[in-house]
């Protein structure tokens, strides 16, 4: 019974949307002679009956009013002078008495919003059945009948009810006591009646829920990453709204109420119909998104991990859209109008929100494309980090300074993005220089010390090699060309270290020198300035001296001369300890 219910709610729901969502006839498909109708046929029916849902809501709120006159012009009688015009009223009472003992209505949304009616109820196209009363002991249906009331086609109380209602036997009187408290047109008895029905049984749903969770995690012995405990948790508690709707519905139309009271509590509950739908959906896209992106986790698939968020976002807010247009219908706002709108101002919005299109269309190009996924280490531009957010309108990037950079996703798929963690293997490509000075057996036992370190190690890929490159200025320059065969960075930086000191240790051992071109260049001019200062006393005495010492004078600045500039000639490779004093 209470799967049928729900079932049946979740149809009403269904039919409400559609109803709302549904396109609209095009302009062209006016029939001609609709399109040159009278003004006055194109004004509204003043007692709203165009529609089974507008007739039924103000003849409910006439019987409310207790406005039998009123209502009797929702009854498909003479409006001439005649026994069944007079007889409106008593018919309208009639009415009430029977909904208030043992009938129904349809609930609001059910309830058609076409002025067509409901073509598929396989009732004639001007019938509409809209609930159903009891008359000896058996359930008769309440019909609508569509017809001209001049000048405006309208839906009313169909003649067969109206016969049955009158065959009827009912107590006559009002069928509210004088001395009732009334609320809205209801008895607060009756009030009080059905929203203690709600109370209990969403209460008591409630408390079922929880203790069934309860239950589950003392049983469940890792109650954190238990799928199913999880799945549980997510939706026993909109469940169980949704079960306390439902019974609502089951039993609202079993108790002796007021079927005004009824009504504007069943067509208000089914707020919260669609709020525990919206709810349950809400959960249950949150708890496979936190399934999903755990699974993508464990296989390091960490782009799908931006697709399953993004979707998750795209589907609450579609969700909460629709939802939000359905609790506008079941207060009564015709949202119909405002849909369509959509459509014209949809331009203008897309006019002046290009950016935010761009940038969405940026994140779906970016998800789709995946030049890079999130963890990823990249360069974009001129910023360096790890991407930690790919979002429906921008990507973070968090910077090795620990900052936060947004790029706006348009941008982002517009600009050149270096990806280093899909690197499969790192290069190693070091230039090695060799001091001058050595003889040719020497510089091929470097390059055969540094072939013999690459082919040793075992994580450097085939292909290796190590060459004489150039005899430069400075130095003799060995280029190394491999691949570190590792995919992770760290690991990479740990065997470049390796291979680097293995290098200058056996070039140590072998007695050859690494060359340091700025190093030996500034020692040897510093060389040159000491002797220059050295020698200067010497020159500054021999000049002075008397000319007995000529000749020792000249001697002495020609060997001045000759060591500076023996200084000046001395090559770059030599070290400072073994420069001439």
């Amino acid at each position: 019974m209470i799967i049928r219910y729900l079932l049946s709610l979740f149809l009403c729901v269904t039919a409400s949307l559609a109803t709302l969502l549904a396109p609209a006839a095009p302009a062209w498909a006016v029939e001609p002679a609709a399109a040159s109708a009278t003004s006055a046929a194109a004004e509204p029916d003043p007692l709203a009956r165009e529609t089974p849902r507008s007739a039924i809501s103000n003849l409910l709120q006439a019987l409310a009013d207790q406005d039998y006159e009123r209502a009797a012009l929702y009854f498909d009688v003479p409006t001439t002078g005649s026994r069944q015009q007079r007889n409106g009223p008593e018919q309208a009472r009639r009415l009430l008495v029977l909904l208030d003992n043992g009938g129904s209505l349809k609930p609001f949304a059910s309830l058609s919003n076409d002025e067509e009616g409901e073509i598929n109820d396989d009732l004639p196209i001007d019938r509409e059945q809209v609930g159903t009363i009891t008359i000896a002991k058996k359930k008769v249906p309440v019909l609508l009948a569509r017809g001209m009331d001049e000048p405006h086609q309208v839906w009313r109380i169909s003649r067969e009810t109206i016969s049955q209602l009158m065959a009827a036997s009912t107590p006559a009187g009002d069928p509210k006591d004088d001395d009732a408290v009334l609320i809205g047109g209801a008895p607060i008895e009756d009030w009080l009646k059905l929203l203690g029905l709600a109370a209990a049984s969403f209460g008591g749903l409630w408390i079922a829920a929880a203790l069934i969770v309860s239950g589950l995690q003392r049983r469940v012995a890792e109650p954190g990453t238990n799928s199913v405990l999880k799945f549980v948790q997510a939706a026993l508690p909109p469940l169980s709204l949704l079960a306390a709707v439902a019974i609502f519905y089951t039993w609202a139309d079993r108790l002796p109420v007021s079927i005004v009271a009824r009504q504007i509590l069943l067509r208000y509950i089914g707020v919260f119909a669609v709020v525990a739908l919206v709810w349950l959906a809400l959960r249950l896209i949150d708890a496979i998104a936190e399934l999903a992106i755990a699974r993508m986790q464990r296989r390091q698939a960490r782009q799908v991990i931006s697709v399953v968020t993004l979707l998750k976002r795209t589907v609450k807010f579609l969700l909460l859209a629709f939802s939000g247009v359905a609790v506008l219908d079941t207060f009564g706002i015709d949202v119909t109008t405002g849909i369509a709108a959509l459509g014209i101002g949809g331009i203008a919005l897309a006019l002046g929100a290009q950016k935010t299109v761009e940038n969405l269309v940026g994140s779906v190009t970016f998800i789709a494309d995946r030049p890079a996924q999130i963890g990823d280490f990249v360069r974009v531009g001129d910023v360096t980090g790890t991407i930690e957010d790919v979002g429906i309108r921008s990507t973070r990037i968090r910077t090795g300074e620990r900052t936060v950079i947004t790029i706006p996703n348009g941008d982002l798929s517009a600009r050149q993005i270096e990806n280093f963690a899909t690197r499969d293997r790192f290069l190693f490509n070091p230039v090695i220089a060799v001091a001058h000075g050595i003889s040719y057996a020497k510089l091929l036992e470097a390059i055969d010390i540094v072939q013999q370190i690459l082919r040793d190690h075992e994580k450097i890929a085939e292909g290796a090699r190590a060459r004489l490159a150039r005899l430069a200025e400075r130095s003799i320059d060995i280029e190394v060309f491999s691949y570190i065969d590792v995919s992770d960075f760290d690991e990479s930086v740990i065997i470049r270290e390796e291979l680097l000191l293995q290098i200058y240790a056996r070039f140590e051992h072998a007695g050859l020198r690494l060359a340091y071109p700025e190093i030996q260049a500034s020692t040897r001019q510093f060389q040159v300035a000491l002797d220059a200062e050295a020698l200067a006393p010497l020159l500054s005495a021999a000049r002075t001296a008397p000319d007995a010492g000529g000749p020792a004078s000249s001697s002495a600045e020609t060997s001045a001369a000759a060591n500076t500039e023996a200084s000046r000639n001395a090559p770059a490779s030599v070290s400072p300890s073994q420069s001439v004093p």
